[in-house]
């Protein structure tokens, strides 16, 4: 089985509502009996509602001929309907607009004539059930159906998952009736000469049992960026509209949203991407980051589990409503998938303990109430107890991860796929792994924290962290700096035997702003980021060009992914290397032309002077929580006044 693409699809989402369609807005999903599946549909959470929801014109030919998709929950398609028999000129014209809430889909579809006369049109709306988990259509397998229930005063429900799952849909202005295992609206509609009429279509959603929910929080505001170009304002417009529709919260706490990951895969909380996405829009928002902060303290690990990796003190990896079953997602270079099971609260991950620290100390400097901190300084305890007694397993000195479950994640870095640590020949290295940009990240965790006790609470083991940091960072400069024909690097990791993998990578980067280099270290490892081996035109790559398991549209290892573009431009302006932040911003603005304006998750390497729009990588999330939240790490790059006032 394959992933569905998405890379041309239409998408408008309000979480936990997200409606995945053909760019001309009609849902198109195979039948049940073929083995193949897509993404397109209604999805609820982590479940998909709604496969299929066609418009039709019966007797008329209808033609797509544009898509309004600004971001966020809205979007509208225009039609022509044929008219022959009133001239040459398209005389009737269907807007479709499809607006979505955290609880429900509406459809509405206006009918609007230049002809004299009025007009007879009939329309007709398909709605084909689904109840296929996220997990299925991830992996390619095909749509699990739903026998339609009875129509009931005008409207249907149907449900799952123990009833637990509903779903309403009803008409206005329409008739609803059963169709085979679909339900058909039929809309007799009289359009007035030179006027219009609509009709709509709405379906109300609920998962009872869902761990999240829409938030109450406040709507996000764009930041304003006086003298921007054009380009750079769609840019932010268009991120931060979806930004607002990925929020989430919790169930007794709606008011404190965090982001999720993205759509559609990643749905729900996630401790790297939800910490990295709120760090990088800082600058304009700090109540998002503090929500965040609080939404993981309150999943803080609490004992020790290898079946889900959960360690007291850890920051967690994803929420899930259920398990998720990865099988046939992730392959190992050789082919062979890999059975991969999350479980439904899931720890694996060795970065988002020392990223929570790393927010909680730049939240606690850009303005989050003293108090606020204050209520998180035992989380942050926590955090601080899990760095130093369970992130460094074998007792040697850095932080490295492994699967102990056995179906859990093989790597636990930002780069998590199962082929991802290689080596400059292009062989995979042989965990347990210790990773560059990890060690970056405890470094300035430990510095950040520091700072933290010095002000909130015990200045005397502010030294304890401080002479922890020290430690670590002699360790770091001995064992991980390698050369090439190029010069000095760090090494990607260290491996099983404590060798230094010497595939160079965009994960050095990360060390930028953390304190873990000297002003010389910092100088070569932005030399090599800048250098075409790495560089794209659109981005840093994942892998360089020189390794030999380096592949373009390789998801770890040769692609450009938004967000670490993004992290390697904001520690360029951490370390003052402010042309070289402009420069790579420029170039992900560039793209950004190439893709809409909407920024998804990761696309190919392929460089600038060969090909643009850039390649698309057919399953990627669009949109993307951190790849969104880069528009304001470029807007700073790009605007240096307006970075130093936000």
């Amino acid at each position: 089985m394959t992933q569905p693409f998405l890379h041309n699809q239409s998408i408008v989402l309000q979480a936990p509502v997200q409606c995945w369609s053909r760019p001309d807005g009609q849902i198109v999903s195979p039948p049940a009996s073929e083995r193949r599946s897509n993404a397109q549909g209604v999805f609820c959470g982590d479940d998909r509602v709604v496969s299929s929801l066609v418009l039709d014109v019966p007797g008329r030919e209808l033609e797509h001929i544009a898509t309004d998709e600004p971001g966020g929950p809205r979007a509208r398609y225009e039609y022509v309907v044929r008219t022959p028999e009133l001239g040459v000129d398209p005389l009737l014209l269907l807007q479709r607009e499809r607006q979505l809430t955290g609880s429900s889909v509406t459809e509405t579809y206006r009918l609007t004539t230049a002809a004299t006369h009025a007009l007879e049109v009939a329309l007709v709306v398909t709605v084909v059930p689904d109840a296929t988990p996220m997990a299925e259509i991830k992996s390619g397998r095909p749509r699990v159906p739903v026998a339609p229930a009875e129509v009931v005063d005008g409207s249907v429900t149907w449900w799952w998952r123990d009833g637990a799952t509903t779903a309403t849909l009803s008409a206005s202005g329409g008739q609803l009736s059963i169709d085979g295992e679909a339900y058909r609206l039929a809309f007799p509609v009289t359009v007035p000469a030179r006027g219009e009429a609509s009709v709509s279509l709405r379906l109300d959603l609920d998962d009872a049992a869902a761990p999240f929910v829409a938030t109450t929080a406040p709507a996000l505001r764009v930041p304003e960026v006086p003298g921007a170009a054009t380009s750079l304002t769609r840019l932010l417009g268009h991120a931060f509209l979806d930004l607002g529709a990925l929020r989430l919260a919790e169930r007794a706490t709606s008011g404190d949203a965090f982001l999720a990951a993205g759509s559609p895969w990643f749905f729900t909380l996630f401790g790297r991407d939800s910490l990295i996405a709120s760090r990088l829009l800082l600058p304009t928002n700090v109540e998002l980051a503090a929500s965040t902060l609080r939404v993981l303290a309150a999943r803080q690990g609490r004992e020790v589990n290898p079946s889900t990796a959960e360690q007291p003190g850890k920051i967690l990896h994803e929420v899930r409503r259920v398990a998720l079953d990865l099988h046939d997602t992730h392959q190992e270079a050789d082919g062979q998938s890999l059975d991969i099971v999350i479980p439904p609260e899931y720890f694996g991950t060795i970065d988002a303990t020392a990223l929570w620290i790393l927010l909680l100390a730049d939240a606690a400097d850009a303005g989050m109430p003293d108090d606020e901190v204050r209520e998180l300084l035992p989380a942050l305890w926590g955090a601080l107890g899990w760095l130093r007694d369970h992130a460094d397993a074998d007792g040697d000195g850095f932080i490295e991860y492994f699967d102990e479950s056995g179906h859990g994640l093989a790597n636990q870095g930002w780069k998590d796929s199962g082929d991802s640590i290689r080596w400059a020949n292009g062989d995979q290295a042989e965990g347990p792994i210790a990773l560059v940009e990890v060690q970056g990240y405890a470094y300035a965790a430990a510095m950040a924290a520091a700072r933290l006790l010095d002000r909130f609470d015990s200045a005397d083991d502010a030294g304890f962290w401080r002479s922890w940091a020290a430690r670590l960072s002699q360790r770091f400069r001995e064992k991980f700096w390698v050369s090439d024909d190029l010069g000095p690097y760090p090494a990607l990791a260290l491996d099983a035997q404590k060798r230094p993998v010497d595939g160079v990578s965009s994960n050095i980067g990360h060390l930028l702003g953390t304190g873990i280099l000297d002003a010389d270290e910092a100088r070569a490892v932005v030399r090599r980021l800048m250098h075409p081996s790495l560089a794209s035109g659109y981005g840093v790559r994942t892998l360089s060009t020189t390794n030999a398991g380096y592949w373009p549209l390789g998801y770890h290892v040769g692609s450009v992914w938004t967000h670490d573009t993004a992290v390697i431009i904001d520690g360029m302006l951490r370390e003052g290397f402010r042309e070289e932040a402009g420069v790579l911003a420029a170039q992900v603005l560039r793209a950004a032309e190439g893709f809409g304006f909407r920024m998804p998750e990761l696309f190919g390497g392929e460089p600038a002077d060969r090909i643009f729009p850039p390649q698309p990588y057919p399953a990627a999330c669009r949109p993307q929580a951190w790849a969104a939240a880069s528009a304001v790490v470029v807007a700073r790059a790009l605007h240096l006044e307006w970075s130093h006032a936000g």
